[in-house]
């Protein structure tokens, strides 16, 4: 029998500069929307294009790599696994969120440029 993981790869652009937390012991976490853009034919033959977007969240080292490169409009690729999230909101209805842990990244400029995900990409962690 196979081996299931939970694992996810997404490549797509910095909705906003991310968001940088310190917690004691000197843990650091970084939080980052990401727009994923996908384009498809629908059944008239016309290009549809739909947006979809992705909560990420780095942790240790990659913090201070997101924290001194990443910006509003960067172009970045990351693998991570799902991560889902439950609270109570202020109406008192449970709430579900799921975000992308992220385990290796690779950045390639802003969205001026990169104009497509099949251009070369450097890694960086």
């Amino acid at each position: 029998m196979k081996v299931v993981r939970n694992s996810v790869r997404l490549a797509g652009f910095a909705g906003a500069d991310p968001i940088i937390i310190n917690f004691a012991n000197q843990r650091r976490m970084a939080r980052l929307s990401i727009a994923v853009n996908e384009s498809h034919r629908n059944s008239a033959g016309e290009s549809v294009n739909q947006t979809q977007w992705f909560n990420l969240v780095f942790w240790n080292k990659k913090v201070e790599l997101v924290e001194n490169t990443v910006v509003k409009g960067s172009w970045l690729s990351i693998e991570g696994r799902l991560v889902m999230q439950s609270y109570t909101d202020k109406k008192g209805e449970l709430r579900h969120t799921i975000e992308v842990s992220v385990n290796s990244i690779d950045l390639a400029g802003s969205s001026e440029d990169k104009e497509s995900e099949g251009k070369e990409d450097k890694p960086i962690a």
